[in-house]
Formats: C-alpha cells, structure tokens, sequence
C-alpha cells in the first residue's frame, strides 16, 4: 500500500518538466525530495497529490488510479501544504487550521473538531497564535498555521486503518533553528503513527538526519534514490549542485564550503 508514480512524464507547452519518474512512499515513512532549484521537486510533489495530470504513466493510491479519485476522496488519504499560500481574507489562525477539518458539521463532529482542533494547534506549539489575525503573523508563524491545517484534515475520528500521506513543499523555509527542529519532530511522530510524508527539503544535512529515504532530482529525472548514506555521494553531489560537496561519515554530514 502506497502512493507512487510509474515512469510519469510532465510536460507544459512543449516543455518536459519531469521525464521518467517513478517514486514511491510507504506508510509509516518519511521521503525528502532533494536537489537544486527547477530540479522539479515541486512538480513531481504535484503529481503524487493529484493536482497535476501527466502526460505520461500513472499515478496510484492503493493501487487505485489517482485519476479516477475526485478532489475529495483525495483529500481524505492525503493532505498538501504548497510553498506559498496566501490568505485573501484576513482570517484567524484558528478559523484556517479549521480548514483542514473534513468530518462534517453537525453537533457531534463539532465537539469532536473542537477537540482535534485544541490538540493539533497544541502539537504544532501556536495555541498562542489561535485568535491572531492570519495577515499579522510572521512568514515563520504562518507556516507553523499552514502546517497545523494541513495535519487537522489528517486527523481520524477513531482508529480506522485508512493510509494517509503528508506532502509538505518546503515546510521549513523561513522557520528559525527551534522551529525547525520543532516541526521535523512532528512530522516523525506523524510517520511513527503510519502517515507516510512526503517533503521537499533543501538543507541536505537535515535531510540526512531525518528521512528514511532519499530522492536526489535534477533537471526532471531522478539521479538517485535510497537511503541517505546510499544516494549521499560526494561525486554525485557535486555533479547535480554545481559546487564541490564533502561527505563525513558518523553521522553523515555534509559540507560545502
């Protein structure tokens, strides 16, 4: 059981963005997308959610064709948090992690989001932020809201079976130290509850550390995936950046300057 993409091609205006791709994540497992700007990360994170179609091969949930699914059996099993997304109307932050919430809205399943909704903002240390206007946040702080929202449509009212999968683009840009470190932790516990997550990561000493698997893309493809100490290799690294790369072992550190 799992989402993955099978020899899946992109191409938008004659341009091919993604050639070949084939990727999976299982349940339970963290998978970081790594590799330089216009690599095609966030296009292939796209694709696994469901929100663009390929050109070529397929795309399956539990050997289900993602094309068959509609907008909202997708977001029952996976839920997305983009690079950027901005709030039009000046919401608070309780009223956008609410959004995530996808259990109904009659008397029961108020009580219950109430609930879920105390222990997510909790889990994601913002339960200072919940009667904050959204637009008075930080850039930082409202990626922690973002964050929250997108592990509140996760969320199950009992103790269903169901996989779901995380896909995170760049959760970590314009978090500090603590927050980072912070969030990471979350996303682990979230893979210890048998959520597989998907993240877009551009510091590869972190990645290293944190995900179980590796995937290295560049110019569309995939160069290498595996475990860290498997895709991690100075030559490989040095080709993909452009700029000469170090590897040490114990932990696996990386440096490049």
């Amino acid at each position: 059981m799992s989402i993955k993409s099978e020899a899946v091609d992109v191409s938008i205006n004659h341009v091919k963005l993604l050639q070949q791709l084939s990727v999976e994540l299982l349940p339970g497992e963290v998978v970081a997308l790594v590799g330089p700007n216009g690599a095609g990360k966030s296009t292939l994170l796209r694709v696994l959610a469901g929100d663009i179609t390929p050109t070529r091969g397929n795309v399956f949930y539990e050997r289900q064709n993602i094309a068959n699914l509609c907008i909202l059996q997708r977001a029952h099993y996976r839920s997305v948090m983009s690079q950027s997304q901005p709030m039009i109307y000046d919401y608070s932050v309780r009223d956008i992690v609410s959004m995530g919430w996808l259990h109904g809205d009659n008397e029961v399943h108020e009580n219950t989001l109430e609930l879920a909704l105390q222990k997510t903002i909790k889990k994601c240390n913002i339960d200072h932020l919940g009667n904050r206007r959204f637009n008075t946040l930080s850039g930082g702080e409202q990626k922690r809201v973002h964050f929250a929202r997108a592990l509140l449509q996760l969320w199950l009212p009992d103790s269903s079976s169901k996989h779901r999968y995380l896909l995170l683009d760049e959760p970590l840009a314009n978090l500090d130290m603590t927050h980072e470190i912070s969030m990471l932790g979350v996303i682990k516990q979230c893979a210890e509850e048998g959520i597989g997550v998907l993240i877009v990561l551009h510091d590869l000493n972190l990645a290293a550390k944190f995900a179980d698997k590796i995937v290295l893309c560049d110019q569309g493809k995939v160069v290498s995936q595996g475990t860290p100490e498997q895709v991690f290799d100075s030559e490989v690294l040095t080709s993909v950046y452009g700029v000469t790369i170090t590897l040490s072992q114990n932990p696996l550190t990386i440096s490049y300057y």
